[in-house]
């Protein structure tokens, strides 16, 4: 590429920044209150949201509330169609920016057991890995996004994982927005319910887990990656003469006695 890693690393930081700045400006949650633009309605509007929501996801925007706002704005099941498309669309644009704009210069980082043993475990299970992040929404949404970009892992598990491991709490929190106005009612109380036990689960999973990822470097790993980040001093190219010279005289020296034998 044109671009140096680090240059292109920059790019990336200023592109999620530019994204960041733009929806402060654009506030969008004032969709919450004054409710969606009557000039878009229907199947446009869901669409309309959905793309709005990749975007936003990608751009660090917390998914709680662009759920809630699907609920609220479309109804349980276009609202829940509209997020979780959001939600593939957001983590494929995250994941290729990651790619692209940051793997090769931030991969010489992943130093420390932590992170080894958690680039290990996407680079080499990344669809049952990134399953279980879904599932377990303990990691924030962006950050499993550009976690699992600067791993090896591949594009398709990655979106596959999303969209499947997305799905129930996804639900829930569209569920939650759309009885919003109903706080009492029997499916506000189980989507809010599901809420906090999942929550409550991915608290109990990853500190259960702890140990196994931090395991999951061995000490022989660790050390063939310490030796193959160490720095190597160039060789001087007088010694390499120098080593030279000697390893032809110690050979005639070698050669001479054997002749005087003959």
């Amino acid at each position: 590429m044109l671009l140096s890693p680090k240059a292109r690393l920059a790019c990336l930081a200023l592109i999620l920044l530019s994204a960041g700045v733009s929806v402060v400006l654009f506030e969008p949650q004032r969709l919450l209150s004054s409710g969606w633009p009557p000039q878009v309605s229907g199947a446009g509007a869901v669409l309309v949201f959905g793309l709005a929501y990749g975007v936003c996801t990608a751009a660090l925007v917390p998914r709680p509330i662009l759920n809630l706002a699907a609920g609220a704005l479309f109804g349980a099941q276009a609202g829940f169609a509209a997020a979780l498309g959001g939600t593939v669309l957001g983590a494929g644009l995250s994941f290729a920016l990651g790619r692209a704009l940051g793997q090769e210069a931030l991969r010489p980082y992943v130093r420390g057991r932590w992170l080894r043993a958690a680039d290990g475990q996407l680079s080499r299970h990344g669809f049952r890995s990134m399953l279980a992040i879904r599932l377990f929404p303990g990691m924030p949404f962006a950050v499993a996004n550009y976690a699992a970009a600067v791993s090896r892992m591949r594009y398709v598990p990655f979106l596959a994982a999303t969209g499947l491991g997305s799905v129930p709490n996804t639900l829930a929190y569209v569920i939650a927005g759309s009885q919003a106005t109903s706080p009492t009612s029997p499916a506000f109380l189980v989507s809010a319910g599901f809420i906090v036990l999942s929550a409550s689960v991915a608290a109990v999973v990853g500190w259960r887990k702890r140990h196994r990822l931090t395991a999951a470097v061995t000490p022989a790993e660790a050390e063939t990656e310490t030796v193959a980040a160490m720095p190597r001093e160039p060789v001087p190219a007088g010694a390499t003469a120098t080593a030279g010279a000697g390893a032809t005289t110690g050979a005639g020296a070698a050669a001479g006695p054997a002749s005087r034998e003959g």
